[in-house]
């Protein structure tokens, strides 16, 4: 069955890394719905966050290539774990007078804070489950979304599981290794 899956991704900091994961991929047909990177707890090292889909044999075989590359260290499919996984969106929407009290309502039942306000637009930026940004989205639209950013999911697991590349270096972890390093 083709479902969404949640990749982590832990790579050394090395030009072009990124570029060598995403065209592992797109080599093995798998879209990307959304990518997020950025340092991780240790230096030297950093997190990707892949939402992928496909089936579990595909994503099983994807996770396998990318362990071929020099530079990855771990790769976890917390798909089925319990996991954080929120984005970050910030979405400029018109806010005329007679309408920015409604939007102000609207974005404080979704925890959104108003960074930036002009006489006809209001910039919001909220933090949260991809669901409950698309919600947002969904009940700002009327009043017009003029510009719109969304970062990708990013995820962490639950508890004391934890996801590190720490001390691993290509081919030696398995499959899908959660757990305390």
């Amino acid at each position: 069955m083709n479902r969404p899956h949640l990749l982590v991704v832990m790579v050394e900091d090395h030009p072009g890394v990124l570029n060598r994961v995403v065209s592992l991929l797109r080599r093995r047909s798998i879209n990307i719905d959304s990518i997020t990177v950025g340092h991780s707890e240790q230096p030297g090292v950093s997190r990707i966050t892949l939402v992928v889909p496909g089936t579990d044999d595909d994503i099983e075989q994807a996770t396998k290539q990318l362990y071929k590359l020099l530079e990855v260290l771990k790769v976890t499919d917390v798909t089925d774990l319990p996991v954080v996984s929120h984005e970050m969106a910030l979405i400029k929407v018109s806010a005329k007078a007679q309408h920015r009290q409604e939007i102000l309502l609207i974005a404080q039942m979704f925890n959104a804070r108003v960074i930036d306000a002009s006489p006809n637009t209001l910039l919001l930026e909220m933090t949260g489950p991809e669901d409950q940004v698309d919600s947002l989205l969904a009940m700002l639209r009327s009043f017009g979304i003029r510009e719109l950013v969304r970062t990708g999911s990013i995820a962490m697991t639950r508890g004391n599981q934890q996801i590190s590349g720490k001390g691993l270096h290509n081919g030696v972890a398995p499959t899908v290794a959660v757990g305390a390093n």
